[in-house]
């Protein structure tokens, strides 16, 4: 009997001893509520990533050094550091750019049946998404954008375009059944900095399952991913000079838009450019379609599902820093639940992170440049002095490069230029309504008419809005969604002609009866 007493009373007297210990262990601790927030870091490894120190142009096939012998750095935004040297393309390199694309096309591309076309394209999809990886650290690292967004959204997506497009390649006769397409030529494209790698395929994709040449020229301050892609495109096989690659500045993109062996300008970038390309191409018979700013409306109704609609502003406007032309930065709330979505608003706002892209637990990764930077903080100035309330969440930013707190303002008008002007920014600026025929007004008064979003119970609600709203894309109960097979452009001051699904291969071919 003894002996079965001490078996039993040792493992109860040691239980005993470990769980008091834990309990004042927990008392001592004490975590407050914003510990809850806090993650461990997690980069994302670099070492995978091969970059040269130095550039060139992508010309003819192969790698060229600039005519006129100048380099320029592109940094890390979210740190400041030099990543490599940058080839500055003229004037001169652009005419061996388009003269090597005319080549191409004359010789070869042009008359290549659209099934052998079709496995080059196909062939850059495939080779991609093997690198799909490095391409999205790179995008990263010379976006700045959160290498959440680069590996889940920007590299997929331009990957599934290549694919989308490659099954058009040979099938353009049923794409316009009754007509004779046939390809344009040489394509002058000029893309922007907030979507460098997936803004390339939307325009490479089609103009190449066309039977048309490109030269591209990617945005100065992010060409890095376009030169990658230079790169795959030669590992790919695709023949010389179908695709040319010239980085640079303002002027060389000048140059590409008034050369004269262009036949068709793809441009996404702000409204007063698009606005010189098209004076630049009047009177030519150079075709052109535009992409341009945006300031959309993202409507909540009363009867919406209030939580998704508020991670649907989140992803609107915050998750990208505002770096997209269709971002809801203009907030309409039906004015019996304003209190209630700006508070969750608010509160969802306090957990993001705004640090290192670089780390897969941030939310808002760095502004693309100090000229950007200097821009929205402007803007967020002007906001105040107009009278309108600010909130921003309290978050340490860090201490080298550039970054922005997410920002609402409340209490504005039709009149605030925050609402009015495009500010490429994590700047959300609300209105309330009471009617739908008062959001409708309100929505549609503005120069732009890129995109909008609608949050309602009501299928009813929604076809109506659609057809009554100035935005070439309305999303419903979501924001933000992209499909190669969706076409995707705007109104009025948000440019004409459509990139993405069937629509998008209408800009790069003529149609014979």
């Amino acid at each position: 009997m003894a002996i079965a007493k001490k078996k039993v009373t040792k493992p109860i007297a040691k239980k005993s001893v470990v769980t008091t210990k834990k309990v004042s262990a927990q008392k001592t601790e004490n975590p407050s509520s914003d510990d809850f927030w806090k993650y461990a870091p997690a980069p994302e490894s670099k070492d995978h990533v091969t970059l040269k120190e130095k550039y060139d142009l992508y010309i003819g096939g192969k790698f060229v050094k600039p005519n006129s012998g100048k380099y320029y750095e592109t940094i890390n935004p979210a740190s400041g550091e030099v990543i490599a040297k940058i080839a500055d393309g003229n004037e001169k390199d652009i005419h061996l750019a388009v003269t090597a694309a005319r080549k191409a096309y004359d010789q070869h591309w042009g008359k290549l049946p659209g099934k052998e076309r079709a496995k080059y394209i196909f062939r850059i999809a495939r080779m991609m998404q093997e690198r799909a990886r490095e391409f999205a650290v790179i995008e990263t690292m010379n976006g700045g954008k959160p290498i959440r967004e680069s590996r889940d959204i920007d590299i997929p997506l331009a990957a599934n375009h290549f694919f989308y497009y490659a099954g058009w390649a040979d099938k353009l006769d049923y794409a316009f059944p009754n007509a004779k397409p046939k390809s344009l030529g040489v394509a002058g494209q000029i893309i922007p900095w907030n979507f460098p790698l997936l803004m390339a395929a939307w325009k490479l994709a089609p103009a190449l399952a066309t039977g048309n040449t490109v030269v591209l020229k990617p945005a100065e301050s992010t060409p890095l991913t376009a030169l990658k892609l230079a790169e795959l495109i030669h590992d790919a096989g695709v023949p010389e000079g179908v695709v040319n690659i010239v980085t640079g500045f303002g002027p060389a993109g000048a140059s590409l838009v008034n050369h004269p062996g262009i036949d068709k300008i793809a441009f996404t970038g702000s409204t007063p450019v698009g606005k010189y390309i098209q004076k630049a191409i009047a009177g030519t018979p150079k075709k052109a379609t535009l992409e341009l700013g945006g300031k959309a409306a993202h409507i909540i109704f009363d009867d919406a599902p209030i939580d998704q609609a508020v991670e649907g502003i989140v992803n609107g406007i915050f998750f990208n820093q505002g770096h997209v032309c269709c971002a809801g930065s203009r907030l309409f709330i039906q004015e019996n639940v304003a209190e209630l979505v700006i508070r969750k608003l608010k509160q969802r706002m306090k957990t993001l992170i705004v640090g290192d892209p670089m780390d897969k637990n941030t939310d808002i990764g760095a502004i693309n440049s100090k000229e950007q930077m200097d821009k929205i903080n402007q803007y967020i100035k002007i906001g105040i002095k107009e009278g309108a309330e600010i909130y921003q969440p309290e978050c340490a930013l860090p201490a080298k490069g550039f970054f922005c707190k997410p920002t609402l303002f409340l209490h504005t008008s039709q009149s605030h230029r925050i609402v009015q002007e495009e500010i490429f920014g994590p700047v959300l600026a609300v209105q309330t309504f009471r009617t739908l025929e008062e959001v409708i007004e309100k929505a549609n008064n503005i120069p732009y008419g890129l995109s909008a979003g609608v949050w309602t119970d009501k299928g009813s609600k929604i076809f109506n809005l659609t057809t009554q709203l100035r935005a070439g894309v309305v999303w419903a109960n979501t924001y933000n969604k992209f499909d190669p097979a969706s076409p995707f452009g705007g109104y009025k001051e948000s440019g004409f002609g459509r990139e993405g699904g069937l629509h998008g291969l209408y800009p790069y071919v003529s149609l014979q009866s």
